[in-house]
């Protein structure tokens, strides 16, 4: 699966991209047709501790999936993230079963 990853307004960690790469490929096993993902990093301009924002879309064919989370790491918010896309790309695929 083909991950981009945007940082907005700081330069991103090679090693929190690959991180974030080797997290969304756990991903695709759930759900093999996935076309591409984004993967955009942000810190907020908040005096809360949990500034860390990360947003994933999946792209697969005929829908598209979006996930925020705010935590205190990068590495926290792509895994709560990444957890909350397995649950819905197997929905979804048990969606598709049921209409078979």
């Amino acid at each position: 699966m083909k991950v981009n990853v945007h940082a907005v307004n700081f330069t991103v960690d090679s090693k929190l991209v690959g991180f974030i790469q080797e997290r969304m490929d756990k991903v695709e096993k759930y759900y093999d047709k996935v076309v591409v993902s984004d993967v955009f990093l942000k810190v907020e301009k908040t005096s809360d501790k949990e500034n860390k924002s990360v947003e994933i879309k999946i792209i697969i064919p005929g829908d598209d999936f979006i996930v925020k989370k705010q935590c205190k790491t990068f590495e926290e918010a792509v895994e709560q993230s990444a957890e909350s896309l397995e649950r819905l790309l197997i929905k979804r695929k048990e969606k598709i079963k049921s209409n078979i």
